[in-house]
């Protein structure tokens, strides 16, 4: 009999669709753990991706699918436990990083910095321990997004250890520098800065480490793609169809150095009034869609142009965090949630560059 009650399991969950990876959890190799001689049975649940704002919600749905297959009062408990996806070995400090997501953008303005802090803040708040390299060298904004002030310590005089801000690891040359100085740096300056902010800060046990990178496709790009175990890419575009032309070159450029890219975020797609609520398109509407389905891709989150992202984001106090069961931080906790799960279950180990070979013919 309780075999039976196993199998009727483990057939029910076969043919429940996880919403977020779209998969069945056995295929998903979620099931953990099923005890049927339980009284009630025990279901045990780990997804590949932090899931603390949607755990009660499937553990209530897979109850009910349950029951409609015979197997009443379940006792169905969700976990997750991140994997390693994609990173092709850590260097230094990167051995405590399970995950690298790159968050770009084509063009400047667009807004990815400020979707980058609230996508890290949104990992944490769904469970995840996270950290955030601030690699605009010429530009950097986490320290005032994140409200960070001081310098980082080093207990070796050769690595330093990241600031914290919000819960989040956090490394930035703003943090080695005053916040007026111009960095007047050459390209292999700035790369080299960059190699040395990401391999010398001491992370500490990350399951993702989200790095905001500098606007375009030029030197920190390909050195992040050729010396970086990076696991996958976010692009962040408005709608505006100069924007999306910028988006454009920067997926291509991830595409051609072989680092997945998981998904495009559609910023500023609808502008929201702060007097009556009154929600517009003023920079055109559908775009973000269209350039994933152009590619192949997943829209994985469309936010809306709001004075408060702004005003909370200046003020050292991202919106995930200023206000976390409001409905933009549910908006980037459902982008932080359908990133994670992209990765789970599409990422791939991937070489830094193509090998590139002369023969004669």
């Amino acid at each position: 009999m309780t075999q039976d009650k196993r199998e009727t399991i483990e057939a029910a969950l076969k043919a429940f669709t996880e919403t977020y990876t779209g998969r069945d959890l056995v295929e998903l190799g979620a099931l953990k753990a099923v005890d049927a001689s339980a009284s009630p049975v025990r279901v045990d649940i780990e997804l590949p991706f932090p899931c603390a704002g949607y755990r009660d919600q499937l553990a209530q749905a897979l109850r009910a699918h349950l029951a409609e297959a015979g197997v009443a009062d379940a006792d169905v408990q969700v976990s997750a436990q991140p994997p390693a996806v994609g990173a092709r070995g850590g260097t230094g400090g990167l051995d405590s990083v399970k995950n690298i997501i790159a968050v770009a953008s084509g063009k400047g303005g667009v807004g990815k910095s400020t979707v980058a802090v609230n996508l890290a803040l949104a990992l944490r708040a769904e469970g995840a321990t996270v950290g955030i390299l601030d690699a605009d060298i010429y530009g950097p904004s986490q320290p005032r997004m994140l409200g960070i002030t001081g310098r980082p310590s080093t207990t070796d005089g050769k690595t330093m250890q990241p600031l914290e801000g919000h819960g989040l690891q956090a490394m930035s040359i703003g943090f080695l520098i005053d916040e007026e100085t111009p960095m007047v740096w050459r390209g292999p300056m700035v790369t080299q800065a960059l190699n040395q902010l990401m391999t010398d800060t001491q992370w500490r046990d990350l399951d993702y480490l989200i790095i905001d990178l500098p606007p375009g496709t030029g030197d920190v790009q390909l050195s992040l793609a050729q010396n970086i175990p990076v696991s996958a890419a976010i692009i962040v575009s408005t709608p505006q169809d100069i924007a999306l032309l910028d988006a454009r070159r920067g997926l291509k450029m991830f595409q051609k150095v072989e680092v997945p890219v998981l998904g495009v975020v559609e910023n500023m797609s609808t502008h929201i009034c702060s007097n009556c609520g009154h929600e517009e398109a003023i920079f055109g509407s559908g775009g973000g869609k269209r350039l994933a389905e152009q590619h192949g891709i997943e829209l994985l989150g469309q936010i809306p142009l709001d004075i408060r992202i702004r005003e909370q984001t200046d003020s050292g106090r991202p919106s995930v965090v200023a206000e976390p069961d409001g409905e933009i931080a549910g908006r980037y906790r459902e982008l932080a949630r359908r990133a994670a799960a992209r990765l789970a279950v599409g990422g791939r180990d991937v070489a830094a560059f193509p090998d590139i070979q002369v023969v004669d013919d």
